[in-house]
């Protein structure tokens, strides 16, 4: 789950982090309240769950209390194109109305999850302020990597080494300690999978400052944390994909036109990809999980066909603890519901498969059966071809 700057900020300041002073806007009245309380120079930031805002125009300065108001009502409402946003943008509700700084230097700094390694590890670069993955792939020797162990945590010999690699010295190097703590406590206790810092600020008075902040969560310690999940901006997600978590689904939306509907991340990965192999285009990644009900797969069946883009459906299941007679029942209710009209090919291995091949067959729908992955691949990818070329014809 993502979070909006400003609320990266918020917790931030609960560990101990410095930010700049600011508040947020939802009207130009409300910019131009803030910035008035901030003594008339601001900067007014657009608050959207994507980075490269600054180049889309979704941060601008402003010298006035009146002139942040202006400004403001030219960004709230409009649509931000960014290169992570996609062409289709992303609407800007609200700002982040903060005091301007003097900018010395600019630093990169970040907790992540070492996979490789199985410990949290702190990623900092001199180079702030720019995607550090162009910094990784242009100057990679620029990239300072501390790795954390989880019984002693982040040590203070650690915090200095960091700060001498870069280029920080006296007050300044002993001020990172504590936002370098306070950033792996924070990362620590609200199970996060990302705490960025881009950039960390040096100001000509020599104070350290986070000028912008990034906090990931991961979703299966949401329970742990309804604080956090109280963040969450559903304005800021895809709608299937908001929809599909509240029934317990994993869902995510691609750019293809066939619908696919699987048991297990791994096969579901496999499902995707077997389509691209026969020439097809998956519109989705959807889990329903190995102890799915009837009505969980009702649900996802019609979740699938919500998407305007699916011009055929693929279900592949595999009954472990999942049976596929549920699968069975679950995609002929739907199917009938709906009044499916595009191709549907379904293949079903494992527990009850013979019960659920039977409920396909005896239900009287345009159901394409297929006993391998690569003939229901094969079938789906053909139908929907076929299918779009009577379309264009008529």
């Amino acid at each position: 789950m993502n979070i909006h700057e400003y609320q990266a900020k918020e917790i931030f300041r609960r560990f101990g982090i410095p930010v700049p002073r600011g508040r947020v806007a939802e009207t130009p009245l409300e910019a131009k309240s803030a910035a008035q309380e901030l003594g008339g120079r601001c900067v007014l930031k657009a608050q959207i769950h994507a980075g490269g805002r600054g180049k889309a125009g979704g941060v601008k300065l402003a010298g006035s209390a009146e002139e942040a108001e202006k400004k403001a009502g030219e960004m709230l409402g409009k649509k931000l194109v960014t290169h992570q946003t996609g062409p289709q943008g992303r609407e800007v509700r609200r700002l982040l109305v903060e005091e301007q700084l003097n900018i010395d230097r600019e630093f990169y700094l970040a907790m992540v999850l070492d996979r490789s390694l199985s410990r949290v590890s702190v990623i900092a670069s001199a180079e702030g302020g720019v995607e550090i993955e162009e910094v990784a792939r242009r100057s990679p020797e620029k990239i300072l990597k501390e790795a954390i162990d989880p019984v002693v945590g982040l040590l203070p010999f650690q915090c200095r080494r960091l700060a001498y690699d870069l280029g920080l010295a006296g007050a300044q190097a002993g001020a990172l300690a504590p936002i370098l703590q306070g950033l792996y406590r924070a990362f620590v206790e609200l199970d996060c999978s990302l705490a960025e810092v881009n950039p960390l600020l040096q100001t000509r008075e020599g104070k350290l400052v986070a000028l912008d902040g990034k906090m990931n969560f991961d979703n299966n310690a949401l329970f742990r944390h309804p604080e956090i999940n109280a963040l969450r901006d559903l304005n800021e997600e895809d709608p299937r994909e908001s929809e599909a978590s509240e029934l317990g689904l994993s869902y995510i939306a691609l750019d293809g036109n066939i619908g696919c509907m699987v048991n297990g991340a791994g096969l579901a990965m496999a499902t995707m990809d077997i389509i691209k192999l026969y020439g097809g285009e998956p519109a989705n990644f959807l889990d329903v999980g190995g102890g799915a009900t009837k009505d969980r797969v009702t649900a996802a069946f019609k979740l699938l066909l919500s998407d305007k883009h699916v011009q055929g459906v693929l279900v592949n299941i595999f009954g472990g603890i999942m049976r596929c007679d549920v699968i069975a029942q679950g995609v002929v209710e739907a199917a009938r519901e709906m009044r499916v009209a595009v191709p549907l090919v379904v293949r079903l291995q494992g527990t009850n498969v013979d019960l659920g091949k039977k409920i396909l067959s005896e239900s009287g729908l345009a159901i394409t059966p297929a006993e391998t992955m690569a003939e229901a691949a094969e079938k789906i990818v053909k139908a929907v071809k076929e299918a779009s070329g009577v379309r264009g014809k008529g």
